[in-house]
């Protein structure tokens, strides 16, 4: 009380003496004074908590205050959190309808799914919440929309017109043998960008003596008509086995070698030696006609039938080749105009099993998938690892003299599987990476639960209830993957 009767009285100018300190003693003990002190001190209380509040509210408004950026079409949510400064209260934020979100004031929250990239200056209406009478006022924040990276990407249609046009996406659904197949294929998005083709293809038939053939080529991107070479390719290897008398013979050879007591029943695949053919360029008999391998023993006797089913699965291989010549010759191309790679499964269901006969050149793997993961297989080897030196094409007439060309064939025997899948690189980089992915059985759960809609675009390919699994297979194949464009083509036999 002394004190603030000195800051008064100083305040006055009243100059200090023993007369004046009396009069403080006595005042000291005035009940009016005490009266009057306590009023002009809640006074001041009330002015500094005044001055607080606009103190924090000018504050809240030169603050930095981030919002993280959000994505179009991507799911968004921001919750705002700003302990030190307890009393603001966002009462709405303008301008978030520009980007079609939402704010929640009493969540505090910003949540919705921006359709198109933009930048925007945000209004954050806020007021104190210990303001008496409280007062709007206005903090601008500028919000960030990043685009789709697809939205990036320019789709140019292909010109119909063009020679050896064709559509820029393609879809097939239907029965294959005593199961299901559904096939599709896009344009990668550089082609679209561009206005180019297509220039993966595949062809699915039916054949008679209850086989069935899936064949799927990938057209070189360097390659002018590629587009042409894949086209031509899947549908002359599948046309060379439209033949009874192919199939007939390759019916009694499988029924010769799967029925025989050395072919275990628990030895699922069994893959050709690549020492018991010889190619011959000129496609003559590719069975080993060295004397030194007799056929006096039952093993010997099975790889004269290995020999011999590969040289009947050999010649509509090398008659795709002869077909490209021609036709480059015919047209007046070169005919690494249509290089394209090329793989096919050729299938047929026996009592003792599914029996896969598959051929590749280039880097489109085929896969069968054994009851529920239990078992991955690569039923073909790529060209890539060791073969080295880039993808290989059905166009390449060394393909034919070099010694690998057995191992391009493989022969197995299933007592079932759960999928049997082809594809073009276009999905193999993008999903698996690698070649050891495609055998690993972990990368497969994870690409089938991809399929199966874990994916951040939730598109489901439903084989169970499989009605529209066509359109669902062609809409999934248009998944982002950073630095993957590429035409893109899976078949899964199911």
């Amino acid at each position: 009380m002394k004190t603030f009767l000195k800051q008064v009285l100083d305040e006055f100018q009243v100059e200090q003496n023993k007369i004046v300190n009396n009069t403080i003693a006595k005042l000291m003990q005035n009940a009016k004074i005490h009266q009057l002190a306590k009023a002009i001190s809640a006074s001041k209380q009330e002015v500094i908590s005044l001055f607080e509040m606009y103190k924090e509210k000018e504050e809240f408004k030169d603050s930095r205050l981030t919002i993280t950026n959000a994505n179009a079409k991507k799911p968004y949510e921001y919750q705002f959190d700003f302990p030190e400064f307890p009393y603001i209260h966002i009462k709405e934020i303008r301008n978030l309808d520009r980007v079609s979100l939402a704010f929640d004031p009493e969540q505090k929250r910003i949540h919705g799914i921006p359709q198109l990239a933009l930048t925007v200056d945000l209004q954050l209406i806020f007021v104190h919440k210990l303001e008496e009478n409280p007062t709007d006022d206005v903090k601008v924040i500028s919000f960030v929309v990043n685009a789709d990276p697809k939205d990036l990407w320019i789709h140019k249609p292909s010109n119909q017109n063009d020679l050896y046009s064709k559509p820029d996406s393609d879809k097939y659904v239907g029965k294959f043998l005593d199961k299901h197949i559904v096939v599709a294929s896009q344009r990668g998005r550089s082609h679209a960008h561009e206005g180019a083709f297509r220039d993966d293809d595949f062809f699915v038939s039916k054949l008679p003596m209850d086989w069935a053939i899936i064949a799927m080529a990938d057209g070189a991107g360097s390659a002018k008509f590629a587009r042409q070479g894949s086209k031509l390719a899947t549908q002359d290897v599948v046309q060379g086995f439209q033949n009874n008398d192919i199939l007939h013979e390759l019916d009694d050879l499988c029924l010769n070698y799967y029925g025989n007591p050395f072919i275990k029943e628990s030895q699922n695949t069994l893959t050709i030696d690549q020492s018991i053919v010889e190619i011959d360029y000129a496609g003559n008999n590719l069975a080993n006609t060295d004397d030194s391998i007799t056929k006096s023993t039952e093993e010997e006797h099975l790889l004269t039938v290995k020999s011999s089913i590969i040289n009947i699965l050999y010649k509509p291989v090398r008659n795709v080749h002869a077909r490209l010549s021609e036709f480059a010759k015919k047209e007046s191309i070169q005919l690494k105009d249509l290089h394209t790679t090329l793989i096919f499964a050729l299938v047929k269901k026996f009592e003792f099993g599914y029996v896969v006969l598959s051929f590749g050149v280039g880097d489109c793997p085929i896969n069968i998938v054994l009851d529920d993961l239990d078992e991955v297989h690569l039923l073909n080897i790529l060209d890539i690892g060791e073969f080295g030196g880039g993808t290989r094409f059905i166009t390449m007439p060394e393909i034919f003299t070099q010694p690998e060309m057995p191992g391009r064939f493989s022969l197995n025997k299933f007592d079932n599987f759960s999928k049997l899948v082809l594809m073009t690189d276009g999905i193999y980089d993008a999903k698996f990476i690698t070649e050891n992915k495609l055998r690993d059985k972990q990368a497969w759960k994870a690409f089938l639960q991809d399929l199966d809609g874990e994916n951040e675009d939730g598109t489901k390919v439903d084989f169970a209830d499989d009605e529209h699994v066509d359109d669902q297979l062609l809409s999934w194949l248009d998944f982002w993957s950073k630095g993957n464009h590429d035409d893109r083509t899976l078949a899964i036999i199911y």
